[in-house]
């Protein structure tokens, strides 16, 4: 990656900043009888305009600082960066923005929604932030290292060094077949997978995968995921020293299921993927 260690500490300060300023958005609107729309039809798929404005938010500050990076959101898709003649950028930096990972639990109250900010370099996610403003907690990626911040508290985060699968602890956002995110053998597989650990934890959303960098769960394994679900995660996995993968053990994206295996260490992933494939 062509970029000095001053250039990239931008980022990462942008990165906090960005945090921050979708936080404005957000914590006003929490457990407020915010408004929500389905934008899905038939299939329930909340949003609120705490993800809407939330976002506009980090757009309008990175297209400030870096007009020449691209932006990819949830809410309102890719945008190319800018050159000074106003022309249409092709910059090797793209920021993906979901400015609610968890928009369910948002409206029900439940402080596991994250705000999710990655920065790609050539479609490859080099640094990752995971926001949760009501407990007043961070992790911020950067595929070398992940740190946790919490108020005036700063720790390097470290996955776990359970390698059992009979000791480890799994989870993810809905284990339902078709009514959540799986498929009835995706279902399956959850369910055969979390049989041989010892415990299992539902509804987290990206929160999950904080955890696992903490090292507080060993497996998170879901499937039904776009880019802007996952494109921060990797980076905050990896740093802790997690692996993150599809099902198959290949970069997560090159399936056409949305599949991600996070696990805390490779042993442990090795074994998980027995049960997958």
């Amino acid at each position: 990656m062509a970029v000095d260690n001053q250039e990239f500490s931008n980022y990462i300060a942008l990165a906090n900043r960005l945090a921050d300023e979708a936080s404005k958005e957000t914590l006003p609107r929490f457990r407020n009888k915010t408004e929500v729309f389905n934008k899905a039809g038939l299939w329930f798929d909340p949003v609120t305009n705490a993800d809407r404005e939330s976002e506009r938010a980090i757009r309008r500050m990175i297209k400030m600082v870096y007009p020449r990076h691209a932006i990819h959101g949830e809410e309102f898709g890719e945008e190319l960066g800018k050159n000074p003649d106003g022309d249409e950028d092709s910059s090797p930096w793209r920021w993906v923005i979901d400015p609610i990972d968890g928009t369910r639990a948002f409206v029900c109250g439940v402080p596991s929604w994250m705000t999710l900010i990655a920065l790609e370099h050539e479609k490859k996610p080099v640094l990752g932030l995971l926001d949760q403003p009501f407990t007043g907690e961070r992790w911020v990626g950067t595929r070398e290292e992940t740190k946790y911040y919490h108020r005036d508290n700063v720790k390097i985060c470290k996955t776990s060094t359970i390698t059992q699968l009979d000791k480890a602890r799994i989870t993810t956002t809905d284990p339902r077949r078709v009514q959540g995110y799986f498929d009835a053998s995706e279902a399956e597989a959850f369910r055969e997978l979390s049989k041989a650990t010892r415990l299992a934890r539902f509804s987290m959303d990206a929160y999950g995968y904080a955890l696992l960098a903490h090292g507080e769960l060993e497996i998170v394994l879901e499937s039904g995921l776009s880019h802007h679900d996952y494109a921060a995660l990797e980076p905050v996995v990896l740093g802790a020293g997690g692996v993150f993968t599809n099902w198959s053990g290949d970069p997560v994206g090159t399936d056409e299921r949305g599949e991600v295996l996070a696990c805390a260490n490779h042993e442990l992933h090795q074994k998980a993927l027995v049960f997958l494939r």
